[in-house]
């Protein structure tokens, strides 16, 4: 976390990284034999896709993680990164194959057992994946995400086992995906199925129509939304009118008097949070 952010990084998070807060990918080389997670994951079911209509299920059975989470009030930049958005075009559906960012950087997060994750795009998308990944992991190591507690640490590899990994991939690459766990996402949004998360390209590119802010912010909503679930966390609703939407909200459903943010933590390190979703 002392090396210093490529510029590229740097216009991404301008206002939300410290000076000097920042990870350099190295590339490697690397095949991807991925490792579970502990048969006593409590996340390793699953969550619901956060716009998922009652009775919408496409099976009865316990549903894994869907949703697609809104972003923060908190900083980074509405400065474009070199990937501007709109001139990202967005496939309605793709092979279903993917491409792992052969890329590692060191471990972010001081306490706790150090999950190991890949980032993978699907074949086909005009997007890089190992800018994808100096991003997400930029994501995980702000100030304000999970490491914040002292309980959690990440790193990203480009090969070897993994804990989990973050897939980018086409709507219909995530309907099927997610649909295959019994969960309903219409091409529009995100989920989590086991040790998978499964980033819809749409919400990526364009973020949401529910949120008021830079794209950038959504997609550390995506992140610290669908990797809180990883590390237990489920979800809960506004905490009190006026207050920032906790990071495990399903923003995209309404705010409830809260205000979008992006981040699990404030900045003076109080974790945000409300009365949880039954």
């Amino acid at each position: 976390m002392g090396k210093r952010v490529p510029a590229r990084r740097r216009r991404l998070y301008t206002r939300a990284l410290p000076l000097g807060l920042g990870l350099t990918a190295l590339l490697v080389g690397g095949g991807a034999a991925l490792t579970g997670w502990p048969q006593s994951d409590p996340t390793a079911e699953a969550a619901a896709p956060e716009d998922e209509e009652p009775g919408s299920r496409a099976t009865t059975k316990p549903p894994p993680s869907p949703t697609a989470s809104p972003p923060s009030t908190a900083s980074p930049s509405a400065e474009p990164g070199p990937e501007a958005p709109s001139r990202i075009p967005i496939p309605p559906d793709g092979p279903g194959t993917f491409t792992t960012a052969r890329s590692t950087g060191s471990p972010v997060g001081s306490g706790g057992t150090v999950r190991r994750y890949k980032v993978q795009v699907e074949k086909g998308i005009d997007l890089s994946e190992r800018e994808a990944a100096v991003e997400i992991e930029t994501i995980l190591a702000h100030p304000r995400g999970w490491t914040s507690d002292g309980r959690h640490s990440f790193r990203l590899v480009g090969s070897g086992p993994s804990d989990f990994e973050v897939k980018i991939a086409t709507p219909g690459t995530v309907d099927r995906i997610c649909g295959a766990a019994g969960l309903l996402t219409r091409g529009e949004v995100n989920c989590t199925v086991g040790r998978t998360v499964v980033v819809n390209l749409k919400r990526w590119v364009l973020g949401s129509e529910q949120f008021d802010g830079p794209v950038t912010e959504y997609r550390a909503l995506i992140i610290n939304h669908e990797v809180g679930h990883r590390i237990g966390r489920g979800h809960v609703t506004c905490g009190g009118a006026g207050k920032p939407a906790p990071a495990m909200m399903q923003q995209i459903k309404g705010l409830r008097g809260c205000h979008a943010n992006a981040w699990p933590y404030a900045e003076d390190g109080t974790y945000i949070t409300g009365p949880a979703v039954p």
